[in-house]
Formats: structure tokens, C-alpha cells, sequence
């Protein structure tokens, strides 16, 4: 394929994105195949002759779409929210025919520069302390990593690293070995398998702590478990608390955990891989209140925030703790500026060597939607349709409510008044505006 065929053939691919995208309810969200169902639709060997690209794009809707499960469907509500726009796409594209390894500043200084300052940008979007930012003089700074488990990993190993290098520098004698079988990391019993797994990788056992009636973790159960072990003659090292666990998005109580952990000389990590977009929003940052006590702290824009897969935010306090647990340095990757203050070898901070120019994909966004835009999509409800939905409520004489203003929003507020009230009295008020909104949102245009 020559450049004159990709031009038309990559604007017949983009006219095909556009259309699946348009046109997507209208497929089965989960598709009806059997396992092992595409292996009879294609040969058994590579073709040995070159094959057209019409064969090829003719087989898209024949080979894959009908294996295919439609994340981004209108009736897609499993698992969580995986982002999608078209900025993202278009900086996607440009990424692969910029094709960089951006393992260090000298191996394409553009993407090593924008990734810095675009965590940044995100950085006091989420109004994160300032020591999580880099600037050009910070010590701590953020990256993107693939994912919040690869973060998750990425803060258990760095805290591993830590705390064996403290602990040997009072006793020189301790073996790593010896250390590591004493080290205990801890979770909510609520959080992701990803945590426990990055236990399991890092070679320490994980705890996990029992959560209140909100599944939450509080203060004291962690106070609890750290008296316990520590009598025990075991290592806490690290805790990883939960904002928006899968199963209830339920959120550790970080105001209570966090002081504990700075006391004890615990790491913080915290992961909010889906609730963390939220926190763009003034009405929601409240609940990002005590990432000030954390050591790290990673999100998910590639969930909520319009980025594409994959673009998991990190950021740490002091990026010396990361870069200390990773730090290689054969002569084949060196160059000269890496000891300036103002460069940034992103190796270090991750588990693979090698990285995509993924920070574009955040450019992109970032400008063309704005902080507002971004805003809007994670509220994404309307103040004319609250409104509407009001009146009606209101007319029917069924029930009656009052509204109110919260950041700027039109809320529908529901109190329970009167002595008599009892459940089914609730229950029917709730059928009677889920009807109505029902019918309101059937009659928007399509």
C-alpha cells in the first residue's frame, strides 16, 4: 500500500468508524457465537499471495463484528465505562504513524515532554496538592501508565523497594529475602482483584480489611490490623485505598487512613480508576479530600474521561521512590541530558521499557473539549429536562416535590414528611416519576 491508496483507503476506514459509531444500537449488543466460532471462518494458515484490502475490509463485518461485544453501545451496561471520541481516535491515529518508543527524553523528547505536562494539566484539573506535580521543579510528577492494575503494581513494588532500603540501612545484617517473608500490604475487602494480584506478583501476602455498613474501610479497623501484626513481628509497608470499589462504589474513608499511614510509615497508594474523573468537578472534588496524606494516587481517564484505551493516570509525591525501585542504566540507553532536572526517562517508572506517545490522545481532548466540556460530559444531565420532569411530576397531583440548586444544577428533591408515610407509599412515589421520566425521555429526538 502505497501513500496515494492509504489516503483513500483511510478515509473510507474513518467514513466505516463513523458509521459503526452512528449506527451502533442498532447492533446486538452481546454477540450470539460459540466459542471457537471464528476459527472456521478463516483459513487455517496465512495467506502465502498478498490480498487486497477490500478482501480484507469485506471480512470485518463477516470475521469480527458478529464476535464482537459492543462496549460502547446505548444498552451496554456491563463492567464500566470505557472511553471514546473522536479527538481521541484522531491523536490514536497519529500516535501509531509517529510510531516513537518513548522509553527516554533522547528517544523522542516530544513525547516525554507532553506526557509531563499533560499529567500536570490534569493534575490541577483534579486540583491535586502541589507536590504531586512536576512543574519544572517539583519532586514528584506524573505518567501514564496502561492500566490502574499496572499503578497498583507499579506503587506495591516502589513501597516494597522503600521499606527494604530503610529497614537495611538501620540494619545492614537483614537479609532482603528475610524482610520480604515479615512485609504485609493491605486493601479493603471490597477493592479490586487487580490489588491482591499485585500482591501476588510482588511476592508479599495481602490482607484485606473489613469494611463498615457503607463498604468503606475506617480508620480504626486499619488501626486494628496494624496493632495486630506489628505484635506479631510483621512489616506493614502499604495500603491501598479504594474511591469507587466495582462492586458498590464505595469509598475508604481517606481522611481517617491516611493520617494513619503517614504515622506509620505506611504507603498510600490510592486508586480511583473509574470515580476519579468525577473529581474535575467542584461539586465532586469533596470526595478527593485526603489525597493529600497519599503517596500516590492513579485514576482512569481511558474509563470517563473521553481519552481512548489505554491512559491510566499516575502520579507520585516523589518520584525518587519510583524511579529508585526500576532504575537500570545500560550504556545503550544513556544520553546527555538525563541528569538535567528538567528531563524525565519514563523507564523508570513503569514495568515495560518501552511506551506509546499516548499523552496526545490527552492533548487532544483536553483542547478540544475543555475543562468545561469535560465537566459537562460527567455531569451530563440536563437542567431543562429537571425541570420538565418537575412539572409534570407536579401537574399529575400524584405527588408533590420542590427543587433546589447544587452547583449550578436543578435537583429534584425527595423528602420523606409525613408521620404516616411507610415504604410502599416510597415505592409507589418512585414508580409514578420513573413513569414519567420515562415518558419524557422517550419523547427527545433520536
Amino acid at each position: 500500500m502505497d501513500a496515494a491508496e492509504f489516503r483513500r483507503h483511510g478515509k473510507e476506514m474513518v467514513d466505516y468508524v463513523a458509521d459503526y459509531l452512528e449506527n451502533i444500537e442498532k447492533r446486538q449488543v452481546y454477540p450470539d457465537v460459540e466459542p471457537g466460532y471464528l476459527r472456521s471462518l478463516i483459513p487455517e494458515e496465512a495467506p502465502e499471495e498478498a490480498e487486497s484490502y477490500e478482501d480484507v475490509v469485506k471480512d470485518i463485518e463477516r470475521v469480527i463484528m458478529p464476535g464482537v461485544t459492543h462496549w460502547h453501545s446505548p444498552y451496554f451496561y456491563a463492567y464500566f465505562p470505557t472511553a471514546n471520541s473522536f479527538p481521541a481516535m484522531l491523536a490514536d491515529m497519529l500516535c501509531g504513524a509517529i510510531g516513537c518508543i518513548g522509553f527516554s527524553w533522547a528517544a523522542s523528547p516530544a513525547c516525554t515532554e507532553l506526557e509531563t505536562v499533560m499529567l500536570d494539566w490534569l493534575g490541577k484539573m483534579l486540583k491535586l496538592p502541589e507536590d504531586f506535580l512536576a512543574g519544572t521543579e517539583g519532586r514528584g510528577g506524573g505518567v501514564v501508565q496502561g492500566t490502574a492494575s499496572e499503578a497498583t503494581l507499579i506503587a506495591l513494588l516502589a513501597a516494597r523497594s522503600k521499606i527494604i532500603k530503610l529497614i537495611q540501612a538501620d540494619h545492614p545484617d537483614r537479609s532482603e529475602t528475610d524482610i520480604i517473608t515479615k512485609l504485609v500490604a493491605y486493601s479493603s475487602d471490597q477493592a479490586h482483584s487487580s490489588v491482591e494480584r499485585a500482591g501476588l506478583i510482588g511476592g508479599v501476602r495481602m490482607k484485606k480489611i473489613r469494611t463498615d455498613k457503607k463498604f468503606s474501610v475506617r480508620g480504626d479497623a486499619l488501626k486494628k490490623v496494624l496493632e495486630e501484626d506489628r505484635a506479631a513481628g510483621l512489616i506493614p509497608f502499604f495500603f491501598c485505598a479504594t474511591l469507587g470499589t466495582t462492586p458498590s462504589c464505595a469509598f475508604d474513608c481517606i481522611t481517617e487512613l491516611g493520617p494513619i499511614c503517614n504515622a506509620e510509615k505506611i504507603w498510600m497508594h490510592i486508586d480511583a480508576a473509574y470515580a476519579g474523573s468525577a473529581f474535575i468537578c467542584p461539586e465532586f472534588r469533596p470526595l478527593l479530600n485526603g489525597v493529600e496524606f497519599a503517596d500516590s494516587f492513579n485514576f482512569n481517564p481511558h474509563k470517563w474521561l473521553l481519552v481512548n484505551f489505554d491512559c491510566s493516570a499516575m502520579w507520585v509525591k516523589k518520584r525518587s521512590d519510583i524511579i529508585g525501585a526500576f532504575k537500570m542504566e545500560p550504556l545503550y540507553l544513556k544520553h546527555d541530558h538525563q541528569e538535567s532536572g528538567l528531563v524525565t526517562d519514563y523507564r523508570h517508572w513503569q514495568i515495560p521499557l518501552g511506551r506509546r506517545f499516548r499523552s496526545l490522545k490527552m492533548w487532544f481532548v483536553f483542547r478540544m473539549y475543555g475543562l468545561k466540556g469535560l465537566q459537562a460530559y460527567i455531569r451530563k444531565g440536563s437542567n431543562e429536562l429537571n425541570e420538565t420532569l418537575l412539572k409534570r411530576i407536579n401537574s399529575a397531583r400524584k405527588i408533590h416535590l420542590v427543587p433546589c440548586q447544587l452547583a449550578g444544577k436543578f435537583v429534584l428533591r425527595f423528602a420523606v414528611c409525613a408521620r404516616t408515610t411507610e415504604s410502599r407509599h416510597v415505592q409507589e412515589a418512585w414508580c409514578h416519576i420513573s413513569h414519567l421520566a420515562s415518558e419524557l425521555l422517550q419523547e427527545l429526538p433520536h
